[in-house]
């Protein structure tokens, strides 16, 4: 079974900065296919910005490698702008590039911080993600 999921850039963080976590099977179910990305040039563009961040001590070969694959097995989504109102205003992307999915099919925005976002069955933390996949697979 496939997963829509917009991959909130915190979780992507998390994973980099420790693959054997819950954000990094996350990533590795991304990487497998399970989960199939979805993006627009800002979500790559905030990715891009984040990880390279001085704090983060990222070499440009391994930010480019992860964004290159992450942008292989993704789905570029135009969003609507919409005029929900989030706690911070760059989030709203996110929202947006989830919902527009929706409207064809189930989608995730996977978070770490589910308290920045409208409380939807969608809005899931990394944990819930591997929760719903590790249960789809045990039918």
């Amino acid at each position: 079974m496939k997963y829509y999921a917009v991959i909130d850039t915190n979780v992507l963080i998390s994973a980099m900065l420790k693959w054997d976590s819950i954000p990094g099977n996350v990533m590795e179910f991304v990487f497998s296919g399970t989960i199939i990305p979805l993006l627009n040039k800002d979500i790559m563009k905030e990715y891009r910005e984040v990880l390279s961040r001085p704090k983060f001590h990222m070499t440009e070969e391994i930010i480019q490698n992860v964004l290159t694959e992450v942008e292989q097995l993704g789905i570029y989504i135009d969003a609507v702008e919409m005029n929900t109102i989030l706690p911070d205003p760059k989030d709203s992307v996110f929202y947006e590039v989830v919902m527009e999915k929706r409207k064809e099919e189930d989608a995730y925005l996977v978070t770490g911080n589910v308290k920045h976002f409208p409380v939807k069955s969608y809005v899931v933390t990394p944990r819930q993600m591997m929760d719903i996949i590790i249960e789809n697979m045990e039918k």
